[in-house]
């Protein structure tokens, strides 16, 4: 069921009607949906903006999953999913979605307003790991940090569990962390 806060085009209101909405003041815009521009944007209507473009079977990893839960205000243009169940992905999912199709694993995720999406623990985990590989995800590392200071830990803990590739140098990076900028590694 979909949540009555979200508005999609084509449901309740044509995106015509959205749209004028929008230029009212009435509605805005969050992910793939719209909400009233008077309720409290959470990480269920952030997620559930996304339901109708996620296929079964995955879910949304590292810079989506930040956005869903709440560290950074901003989606990313492009939604990164990973696999969650055994089947693979035979087809092109959606030119939106940059897939992985590495198995996500068991407990990893949480469902979040009818959408797959990584604990913060792992997305911040991930996070790291990605910076450590040199790629440019220091704000989304440094927000995910910031959001939530419990979750530098909780990603030390997922990343003793199992191996991963840059998995020593991310560990070492959350346990030198005090609050400084970040920076690729």
């Amino acid at each position: 069921m979909s949540s009555p806060f979200l508005y999609f085009a084509g449901d309740r209101l044509s995106a015509a009607e959205l749209a004028s909405a929008r230029l009212d003041g009435d509605v805005v815009e969050v992910g793939e949906a719209y909400m009233p521009a008077d309720a409290v944007e959470t990480r269920d209507l952030r997620a559930g903006s996304l339901r109708r473009r996620m296929p079964e079977g995955l879910a949304l990893i590292r810079e989506s999953a930040a956005w869903v839960h709440g560290a950074v205000p901003d989606a990313p243009e492009r939604h990164t999913v990973q696999r969650r169940t055994v089947a693979r992905v035979h087809h092109v999912v959606d030119a939106r979605l940059l897939y992985r199709d590495q198995l996500l694993g068991a407990g990893d995720d949480e469902l979040i307003g009818g959408v797959w999406v990584t604990t913060p623990a792992r997305t911040l985990a991930d996070l790291v790991r990605g910076l450590q590989r040199g790629e440019d995800l220091g704000a989304y590392v440094e927000a995910m940090l910031r959001w939530d200071a419990r979750v530098r830990d909780a990603a030390i803990e997922v990343l003793a569990r199992g191996s991963r590739p840059h998995k020593r140098p991310a560990v070492a990076f959350l346990r030198a962390w005090h609050g400084l900028p970040v920076t690729a590694g």
